[in-house]
């Protein structure tokens, strides 16, 4: 329970990247021991979303530029290979899902709050990644996913960010439906990769919200 209470407040954006994280403030809170909390802590170490650095201490993981960056074109090419698949395997009533899940992000955008859209385009995405067929292939994007989770996000606050990730799922969708994995795996790796301004614009908003701790403990 501690460990997914604290995966989700990380995931979500409430525990930033480079925030420490103090076993007895987590246990007070929860009315606990420091044992399950500590447990807890190493499990988040071990997948990566903590880190803990002797007589300093235990820190949300930020990642440094080159591994995000390296992280991030991993997650396009899975993506890409899962939009590929969608494309040749997805049933009509997939289609209808991915339709529906379409719809969905349009009617957040129009609202223009990041939250809500982003837990639309979270679905539409896990909809392309059980499109593919492979749950092996769904796992290890999922996993990766959830890592970057926090990065992803934060792009959406980005201006006008929003609509291009909608523009871009429209392309995706529509060419999984027609049934060209070509063109899925173009608009999908398109989707995800970080270069150019996009890259610029997200280096700016991570240095901005930066939790001044992390600064000490960049390591790449």
């Amino acid at each position: 329970m501690v460990r997914e209470q604290l995966e989700d407040d990380i995931i979500e954006g409430r525990l930033l990247p480079g925030a420490q994280l103090h076993a007895d403030e987590i246990a007070a809170s929860l009315n606990m021991s420091r044992t399950p909390v500590r447990e807890a802590l190493q499990q988040l170490e071990s997948s990566g979303l903590v880190e803990v650095f002797p007589k300093r201490g235990t820190y949300v993981a930020a990642l440094g530029v080159s591994t995000m960056m390296e992280m991030f074109e991993v997650m396009a090419e899975l993506e890409a290979l899962c939009a590929g698949l969608a494309a040749k395997r997805a049933s009509t009533a997939v289609h209808a899902e991915l339709a529906q899940a379409m719809s969905m992000c349009e009617h957040e955008a129009q609202h223009g709050d990041v939250n809500s859209y982003y837990r639309a385009n979270e679905n539409f995405h896990h909809l392309v990644y059980k499109a593919s067929a492979n749950q092996f292939l769904q796992h290890q994007t999922l996993q990766l996913k959830n890592r970057l989770k926090p990065y992803r996000r934060m792009q959406l606050q980005i201006n006008h960010r929003i609509g291009q990730s909608l523009a871009e799922h429209r392309d995706l969708c529509n060419a999984i439906v027609a049934g060209d994995a070509g063109k899925a795996s173009a608009a999908a790796r398109c989707h995800v990769v970080v270069q150019g301004q996009r890259f610029t614009d997200l280096i700016a908003l991570i240095r901005e919200r930066a939790v001044p701790t992390a600064n000490a403990i960049q390591t790449d």
